[in-house]
């Protein structure tokens, strides 16, 4: 039974040793190969085993339905984002003429905020999620619905941290694979079987973190963000049934009253000050001949 037990241990700490060992092995792949499954989207495959494409457990339904836009496309994993302010007449139309754009993209319109009130400028911000391929369709597309103010684009290269997390997949579902097979075998006390489990299911858990995060990855791949903001001119204010000229003469009258309302007031200053100084003007001339 000591025996059985030693050995149980030994074989759990020689599956965690040969980890280690798979991740600087799997941390550094041939550059053929490696650059092949990056550039084809397809993942290399242990000896023994049938390759399959990359995304064929990982990639998200978004991907997978939109052929134009797939992270195989390129061998850089570019996230491209873009910031649009349009300044339009009225703001429906021009919303609509957004949601429009997007779907003849193959996008889609995401969160949607309107502004508006008595003292303040209608806008609107429309999230626009359109495939990839289509990103410069779609900024070219800005320019027809109105006069675009201010436009930012931005890229994020994701594709060393894709690697790594494949990586790391791969060696975890290697150590899986091993603690399957060992716990297959199990024999001994229940407490080795139970810390054999708790292993495997940390290795799950792992897996499903890395697997997560790349189908993340991968679905900002392959759909391009733009947040679009639409806003009306600043209105004129005008009563009804008044006219805005007639406003304007009568803003302009109510000021000049204004400025001679305070040359007027300014005198109750002025007059004492010249007083003062033509007095001491007075003084001074009187004794001048004195002092001579």
């Amino acid at each position: 039974m000591f025996r059985v037990n030693r050995r149980l241990s030994i074989a759990v700490v020689f599956v965690v040793v040969s980890l280690g060992a798979c991740g600087d092995e799997a941390t550094q792949p041939a550059p053929d190969a490696g650059g092949l499954a990056m550039s084809a989207g397809v993942a290399t495959a242990p000896k023994g085993e049938a390759s399959a494409p990359a995304f064929a457990r990982v990639a998200p339904d978004a991907i997978a339905r939109s052929p134009q836009a797939t992270v195989a496309d390129s061998t850089r994993m570019l996230i491209r984002t873009a910031s649009v302010g349009i300044k339009v007449d009225s703001l429906e139309p021009a919303m609509a003429a957004l949601r429009r754009l997007a779907g003849a993209l193959g996008g889609v319109v995401g969160n949607v905020t309107v502004s508006a009130g008595e003292f303040q400028v209608r806008s609107a911000t429309l999230e626009l999620r359109v495939p990839s391929a289509r990103f410069d369709d779609a900024m070219a597309g800005m320019a027809p619905i109105g006069t675009v103010e201010f436009s930012n684009v931005s890229a994020e290269d994701v594709g060393e941290e894709f690697v790594d997390l494949r990586a790391r997949v791969a060696n975890a579902r290697r150590l899986e694979s091993r603690l399957v097979d060992l716990l297959a075998t199990r024999t001994g006390k229940l407490e080795d079987v139970l810390a054999v489990e708790r292993e495997l299911a940390r290795v799950r858990e792992e897996i499903e973190r890395h697997e997560g995060r790349m189908r993340y990855l991968g679905s900002r791949v392959a759909m391009s963000t733009l947040q679009v903001t639409v806003s009306e001119p600043a209105p004129v204010a005008s009563e009804p049934g008044r006219s805005v000229i007639g406003e304007a003469f009568k803003t302009a009258w109510k000021n000049f009253v204004g400025f001679v309302a305070w040359g007027i007031a300014s005198l109750g200053i002025l007059v004492p000050l010249l007083v003062f100084a033509l007095v001491a003007r007075w003084v001074l001339r009187r004794r001048k001949p004195r002092d001579v």
